[in-house]
């Protein structure tokens, strides 16, 4: 027992001076996120001085750009399942190396989820009214407080088969599929739980008739299952060249087939939504106006919208198309997806809920200067937290660092 104790925590300690050792440009790349993280940080607590009155919130407009990519970055965590499920279901070996970077991938997202729910809270140390039974939320009818529970358990699930597939490496071991196996499973099911719930968190509620729809589900999943492989698709060649790990371009390629179906599946979903909005002409397709068209002189979303949907399709017409089999073009059509669907799932589908209010009142929203520092900062920290575990989990799988050999070999630049 105390040796098994005494081996992880020198493991710990390894790994932590492993995170700092690297070449120039990886301390250049380091600094500058630990720069905009700060900054972030700083913006923060000047909210927490003055308030959310620092951001461009109202009580009209009571969700912004924190909720916006809270709600993206669920779909980002989400989308790890699309590699779990080739490799341990179909078995693919193409997959195979990839996918603890992915999981990897989701326990950052999943982390950034958190920070963004946190600096949305007026009053952050209340947060544990959130948890159930602890706190005094409204459990288990509040489907806020499931999406808490999700989260916080596809967040543990990430972490436990990751660390212990790792330390094996790391030890020489076999993995004993037990104790990882039945969880790999749970993890793809909690996957598709955890946008579930936060797609039913907006289709709830009964005051906001543009998120009340029964395709709100199949929509962020089917996004999610886009953007999240498209996002690999980019890291997995940074992988390749920043530290030197070998991943097969079929890997990449399969990938490619999994973006083009899901998003297929997406925007045919989103099509039906756009339909149901417009061509019944009810009183309660506002909202859809003033996302498209603008209503009654107010118009900041449209242009948005307008670039996401050109941004998809594009992609779309890139994936179909022979040319995404170059990886170049791959990258540009995963590159406009990326940015599509973050402006469709986030300022494109939050904001436009609160638009007019139930009272029929038009007031917009523009993200402040602090409001975005603070978003940076957080997307900065998720970057460094995920380059950190990247430059640990990418020398024990290539067998360079482990329980009998001290890694003295820099990361290649």
């Amino acid at each position: 027992m105390f040796r098994w104790l005494r081996d992880y925590l020198y493991f710990l300690w390894r790994c932590f001076i492993l995170s700092f050792n690297g070449t120039p440009m990886f301390y250049g790349w380091m600094t500058v996120l630990t720069c905009l993280t700060l900054i972030g940080l700083n913006a923060y607590c000047k909210q927490l001085v003055h308030g959310l009155m620092m951001t461009g919130m109202t009580d009209h407009v009571s969700w912004g750009l924190y909720i916006a990519n809270f709600t993206y970055l669920v779909g980002m965590a989400a989308a790890a399942v699309m590699l779990v499920i080739p490799v341990y279901v179909y078995k693919n070996k193409d997959l195979k190396d990839v996918v603890i970077f992915g999981e990897l991938f989701a326990i950052v997202a999943i982390i950034m989820c958190l920070l963004f729910v946190l600096v949305d809270l007026g009053r952050p140390d209340r947060f544990w009214h959130l948890i159930p039974i602890i706190g005094k939320f409204n459990w288990p009818i509040s489907m806020l407080s499931w999406d808490v529970v999700v989260l916080n358990i596809y967040l543990l699930l990430n972490m436990h088969i990751c660390g212990y597939l790792l330390y094996m490496r790391y030890l020489g071991r076999k993995p004993s599929a037990w104790l990882y196996t039945p969880f790999v499973f749970i993890s793809i099911v909690w996957a598709v739980s955890i946008h579930t719930v936060t797609a039913f968190l907006l289709a709830g509620m009964a005051s906001r008739p543009f998120w009340n729809t029964a395709i709100m589900g199949p929509r962020f999943i089917a996004s999610a299952f886009a953007a999240g492989p498209a996002v690999i698709v980019l890291t997995i060649q940074v992988i390749r060249k920043a530290f030197n790990y070998h991943i097969s371009d079929d890997a990449i390629f399969m990938l490619r087939r999994i973006i083009q179906v899901a998003l297929l599946i997406s925007i045919f979903l989103f099509g039906n939504e756009v339909f149901k909005e417009f061509y019944t002409g009810s009183l309660h397709n506002a909202s859809a106006k003033y996302l498209f068209f603008g209503l009654h002189g107010h118009a900041k979303l449209v242009p948005w919208i307008w670039a996401a949907l050109a941004m998809n399709t594009i992609g779309l017409i890139l994936l179909m198309l022979p040319l995404s089999k170059t990886l170049w073009k791959l990258n540009v059509a995963c590159a406009l997806l990326v940015v599509g669907i973050w402006i469709e799932k986030g300022m494109g589908l939050i904001i436009p809920g609160f638009i007019p209010s139930p009272l029929g009142e038009v007031v917009e929203y523009t993200p402040t200067l602090n409001e975005i520092l603070v978003c940076v900062g957080i997307i900065s920290f998720g970057l460094l937290l995920y380059t950190i575990l990247l430059r640990l989990a990418t020398p024990i799988l290539k067998g360079k660092f482990h329980i009998n050999l001290k890694y003295t070999d820099k990361m290649q630049s």
